[in-house]
C-alpha cells in the first residue's frame, strides 16, 4: 500500500475512533468518599457492577468525610458518598448538593486489645466504654483527620463527661492548606494519639500498640478477617444507638457548579438505592459475614 493511502486510512481510523473516546471520558465519574467504602472492599465489587450496568466509571478519591465534603463543596468532584449525617444534611442545606440518598448503614465498634484494660468488653454504652479508657489512661488511637469516625468520636468523647478541650492543627489538602479543629479529652497527652490517618491504618497501628480504636465494622472485619496478616484486636464495645453509622450519596448541584456531571451523579445515585446496586451491597460479605446492610430496599 502506498504511503500516501496509509496516511488516509490512519487519518480515517483516528477519526473513528474519537467519537467512542469521547463517550467513554464522558461517562467517567469523579467521586469523593470515605476511606472505609474502599477500605472495606466495597467498592471493589460495586463499582464493577455499576459500570456493567450503565457503562458509568467511577474515578475515586478517598479521604475522610470531611475532606469528601469539601470536595464536593470545591466542586472539584461530581458526587459524594459518605458517612457524617449532620453535615450531609448541611451539604444540601447550603446548596452544594442535589438530594441526600440514604444507600446503607453499618455501625460504629471500640475495639481493642483481647486483654481490655479498661474493661470495656461486652459494653453497649460507647460513651461510658470511652470514660472507662479515660479513667485508666489506657492507650486510644484517634484517626484525627476529620472524617465521619472521628467526628463520632468526638460527639462520643463529648458526651462521656470526660474534660474536653479544643486543639488546631493546620493541614495540606489537594495543595491547599488550612485550619481543623477538634475536640479531644483534656490533659490526655500521655495515653490519646491523634494520627490523622485513615480507617486502615488507624486499625493498624492500634494493633501495633494493642490500643483502643473507634472503627466503622466494615472495615474491621476487613482487616480482621480480609487481610493476610490477622489482627489481635477485638470488638469490646457494639450495639448501642449511638453507635449507628449511616451512609449516604449526594450529587453535587450543577446549579452551584454547572461544569459538574449532575446526569451521571443522578445515574450513580439511583443505581446505588436500586433494587441491583442495594443487591450487591447486601450480597458483599467476608467469610459469612455482612459489611453493610441497604437502606433503600428493605
Amino acid at each position: 500500500m502506498k504511503p500516501r493511502y496509509l496516511c488516509l486510512l490512519l487519518a480515517l481510523l483516528i477519526l473513528l475512533m474519537l467519537p467512542a473516546a469521547a463517550i467513554a471520558q464522558d461517562k467517567i465519574l469523579k467521586m469523593s468518599t470515605t476511606t472505609s467504602t474502599q477500605a472495606s472492599g466495597l467498592l471493589d465489587v460495586l463499582l464493577p457492577a455499576l459500570e456493567k450496568d450503565t457503562g458509568i466509571q467511577v474515578k475515586v478519591f478517598a479521604k475522610g468525610t470531611g475532606a469528601a465534603i469539601r470536595d464536593g463543596m470545591d466542586g472539584n468532584v461530581d458526587v459524594i458518598f459518605v458517612h457524617d449525617r449532620e453535615r450531609e444534611d448541611k451539604f444540601v442545606a447550603d446548596g452544594y448538593g442535589t438530594k441526600r440518598y440514604g444507600v446503607m448503614h453499618n455501625d460504629f465498634v471500640v475495639i481493642g486489645s483481647p486483654k481490655d484494660p479498661a474493661g470495656v468488653k461486652g459494653l453497649k454504652d460507647a460513651a461510658a466504654a470511652l470514660k472507662k479508657i479515660a479513667d485508666a489512661n489506657a492507650l486510644f488511637i484517634s484517626r484525627g483527620d476529620d472524617s465521619g469516625t472521628h467526628g463520632k468520636e468526638q460527639a462520643l468523647w463529648k458526651s462521656s463527661g470526660v474534660p474536653i478541650a479544643t486543639q488546631s492543627v493546620e493541614v495540606v489538602s489537594g495543595g491547599k492548606k488550612r485550619t481543623i479543629s477538634f475536640t479531644l479529652p483534656q490533659g490526655s497527652e500521655r495515653w490519646y494519639l491523634s494520627i490523622g490517618q485513615g480507617m486502615g491504618k488507624t486499625i493498624t497501628f492500634a494493633d501495633e500498640k494493642q490500643a483502643y480504636t473507634l472503627t466503622d465494622r466494615g472495615t474491621y472485619i476487613s482487616y480482621k478477617f480480609g487481610k493476610d496478616a490477622k489482627l489481635d484486636l477485638e470488638i469490646l464495645c457494639e450495639g448501642g444507638d449511638d453507635l449507628a453509622n449511616p451512609y449516604g450519596v449526594i450529587p453535587v448541584n450543577p446549579a452551584k457548579y454547572p461544569h459538574v456531571k449532575s446526569d451521571l451523579a443522578e445515574q450513580f445515585a439511583n443505581w446505588l438505592v436500586s433494587p441491583k446496586g442495594q443487591s450487591v451491597i447486601a450480597g458483599y460479605k467476608m467469610l459469612g459475614k455482612q459489611l453493610f446492610f441497604p437502606d433503600a430496599v428493605k
